[in-house]
């Protein structure tokens, strides 16, 4: 199983915090655990998921870039999907409304929490926030995006693809041919190596159905 570089004890501290905030999400998912049928707060769940996948894309990721894909969702909770219109500009409006707040909550507590001991760097502060706020990203992968943005990006679409996908067209209802548009955005948001461990995955059979329709237009849809 992949694993990433060990963290300095205040980044260790740190990303504790980060999961001290998560187990208070209110939404919970089914264990995994054949030995503990706990239900597992969603958003730790999900971040324990992004870890997973980090240490696939990127085995040797900076401290920076852990704590980020380990706090995307930061708190997200706090700001449902329903709070704004369901349409594109709302969905736009609603996303980038959410990266800045988990942004902003996120770095509250890495600069106030007295247990971060020595507190962790004001440069690796920021840098962590503008890896939460995808800064660098522009639509999609290509040249010019940050390195770090990039693999962050990979990571929660690999993550949306391995175990998300199936469960979000249950719940959110929408037809197949939108969803079939998603996974061609989806697609076209990660770098060539993402892709690859993309095509690696076991996905479930539907699943596999609904990839294979939104590759077989790749190149007609939107990126």
């Amino acid at each position: 199983m992949a694993s990433l570089p060990p963290l300095e004890p205040n980044y260790a501290t740190a990303l504790q915090l980060i999961d001290e905030a998560h187990a208070t999400d209110p939404r919970t998912v089914p264990s995994a655990n054949p030995d503990d049928d706990t239900p597992i707060p969603f958003e730790l769940d999900y971040a324990r998921k992004m870890t997973r996948w980090l240490a696939v894309r990127e085995p040797n990721a900076s401290p920076a870039l852990q704590l980020a894909c380990r706090a995307q969702h930061f708190r997200r909770w706090e700001l449902p999907r329903t709070s704004y219109p369901p349409t594109r500009p709302g969905y736009l409006t609603w996303r980038a409304k959410q990266k800045s707040q988990a942004a902003a909550q996120l770095t509250t507590l890495l600069t106030t929490s007295p247990t971060i001991h020595p507190p962790l760097p004001e440069s690796s502060i920021d840098r962590i926030a503008a890896l939460v706020r995808k800064d660098g990203l522009s639509g999609g992968a290509n040249a010019n995006a940050n390195e770090e943005t990039q693999v962050l990006e990979d990571v929660a679409c690999l993550v949306f693809l391995d175990g998300q996908l199936e469960g979000f067209e249950r719940e959110s209802g929408v037809e197949e041919a939108k969803l079939v548009g998603i996974l061609r955005k989806t697609w076209g948001k990660m770098s060539e190596r993402g892709k690859e461990l993309a095509l690696g995955m076991e996905l479930g059979e539907r699943a596999r159905v609904l990839v294979g329709k939104a590759l077989v237009g790749e190149g007609e849809g939107e990126s």
